[in-house]
C-alpha cells in the first residue's frame, strides 16, 4: 500500500500514475490560464492587455502546484503508517494550513499595507480547501490502486487454485487410463500372447504421448495428435475385441489444428468400449466424428450402438472419465465449453463435447 516500487507497486500502476500526473499538470495549467484571463478582464474592456501581469499570474501558481504535488508521497507515507482516519485528518488539517501559509505568504508580504482582514483570510481558507481537495483525490487514487492490486492478487490466487485442480484432474485421468489399458493387455495375454506383444508396443507409443504432455508442462495438444492417440488405443482394443468392434470415422480435415486438452477424446472412446463392447459378445459400431463450426467451436461426438443407459443411471454413475472431462472443460473454458450425453435404454450412447478455440484466460 506504500510507495516501495518493488513491494507495493504493480507494473500496471506506472501508466496509471503517469496519467494521473498528466491530468494534474493539465488541471493546474487550465486553472492558471483561467485566473490570468479573469484578471485581465478589466484591461481587455479598455482595449489593453498586460502580458507581464498575465505571465506573473500564471507563474504565481507554480509554488502551489509544486507544494501540492508533495502531498502524493505524504499520502503514501500515511498509508504505510496505518494510522486511523481521525489521526490522518488531523495531520492533513495541520498540513493544509502550513501549505496555505507557505503558498500565500509572499503575497501577504508584498501587499500587506492597507488591506482589510478578509483579504488575508479568504485566500488562506481557499488554499486550505485546495490542499484538502488534492489530498482527498490522492487518497482515493491510492485506494483504487490498493483495490486494483488486491483484485489482481485474488485473481492470481484463484488461477493457482484452478491450475492445481486441473493438474489433479489430469493426474486422475492418466492412472485411470494406464490401469484400464494394462488390464486389457493382461486379459489379452491369456488368449493371444502374440497379440499381447503387439499391444505392448502399441501401448509404449500411447504412454509416450501421455508422458510428453506431462514433460512439456502443458496439456494442450492438437486435435490431430489426440486422434492419433485414439487410433493407437482403438488398435490395441481391436486386438482384444476382434470383429466385435467396428470403428467409423467422420472427421473434419480442417479441424486438425484445433487446440484442446490432452485426453479429451480418448476417455469418451474408452467409456464406450467399457460399457458397449466389453460386457457383450455381439458386434457393435463405434462412430467418432469431429466438426469445426464457422464460429471456431470444435464439436467431437462419440456414439456407440451399445445398450445405452437411462439418464438417471448416468447421473448416479460413479464413473471417473466423463465427470473428470466435464470438470476440466469447465475450469479451462467456463460456460463456453460443454459435455452432453444423449442416451436411453436400447438406443446406444452418444457423448458430444464442444470446445472453443480459445481457453478461458487464467491470468489478468
Amino acid at each position: 500500500t506504500g510507495d516501495n516500487p518493488r513491494m507495493n507497486t504493480s507494473p500496471l500502476d506506472k501508466p496509471r500514475h503517469s496519467l494521473m500526473w498528466r491530468i494534474y499538470i493539465a488541471v493546474w495549467l487550465v486553472y492558471a490560464v483561467f485566473l490570468a484571463v479573469a484578471d485581465q478582464l478589466d484591461n481587455v474592456a479598455d482595449g489593453r492587455f498586460d502580458a507581464g501581469r498575465f505571465t506573473l499570474t500564471i507563474a504565481s501558481l507554480l509554488p502551489s502546484a509544486l507544494l501540492l504535488a508533495l502531498v502524493w508521497p505524504l499520502t503514501g507515507w500515511l498509508e504505510r503508517r496505518n494510522w486511523r482516519l481521525p489521526k490522518i485528518l488531523a495531520m492533513h488539517v495541520g498540513t493544509a494550513f502550513a501549505f496555505a501559509i507557505v503558498s500565500q505568504g509572499p503575497f501577504w508580504t508584498i501587499f500587506r499595507m492597507g488591506k482589510p482582514l478578509s483579504w488575508y483570510i479568504w485566500p488562506l481558507l481557499y488554499h486550505v480547501m485546495t490542499y484538502l481537495l488534492g489530498a482527498g483525490i490522492f487518497h482515493l487514487i491510492r485506494a483504487g490502486d490498493r483495490a486494483h492490486r488486491q483484485a489482481l492478487a485474488m485473481k492470481e490466487a484463484q488461477n493457482l487454485v484452478i491450475a492445481a485442480e486441473l493438474s489433479a484432474l489430469r493426474n486422475k485421468l492418466n492412472p485411470h487410463f494406464l490401469f484400464n489399458t494394462l488390464h486389457s493387455i493382461i486379459a489379452l495375454t491369456q488368449r493371444n500372447p502374440a497379440a499381447a506383444e503387439t499391444a505392448l508396443f502399441q501401448f509404449s507409443d500411447m504412454l509416450r504421448y501421455v508422458l510428453d504432455t506431462e514433460r512439456n508442462g502443458s496439456d494442450r495438444v492438437t486435435l490431430d495428435a489426440e486422434l492419433d492417440f485414439v487410433r493407437d488405443y482403438l488398435e490395441l482394443e481391436q486386438l482384444r475385441l476382434g470383429a466385435r468392434l467396428r470403428v467409423e470415422w467422420d472427421l473434419d480435415e480442417d479441424a486438425g489444428d484445433h487446440p484442446l486438452p490432452a485426453l479429451s477424446l480418448q476417455p469418451l472412446v474408452e467409456n464406450s468400449i467399457k460399457h458397449a463392447f466389453n460386457p457383450h459378445s455381439r458386434p457393435g459400431v463405434l462412430r467418432i466424428s469431429t466438426r469445426r463450426g464457422a464460429d471456431g467451436v470444435l464439436t467431437m461426438k462419440v456414439r456407440d450402438s451399445g445398450p445405452g443407459a437411462d439418464p438417471a443411471a448416468i447421473a448416479a454413475s460413479p464413473g471417473l472419465g466423463l465427470r473428470t472431462i466435464e470438470r476440466r472443460l469447465q475450469l479451462d473454458y467456463g460456460s463456453r465449453a460443454a459435455l452432453r450425453v444423449d442416451s436411453a435404454a436400447g438406443i446406444g450412447f452418444c457423448v458430444s463435447v464442444t470446445i472453443p478455440a480459445i481457453r478461458e484466460e487464467l491470468a489478468a
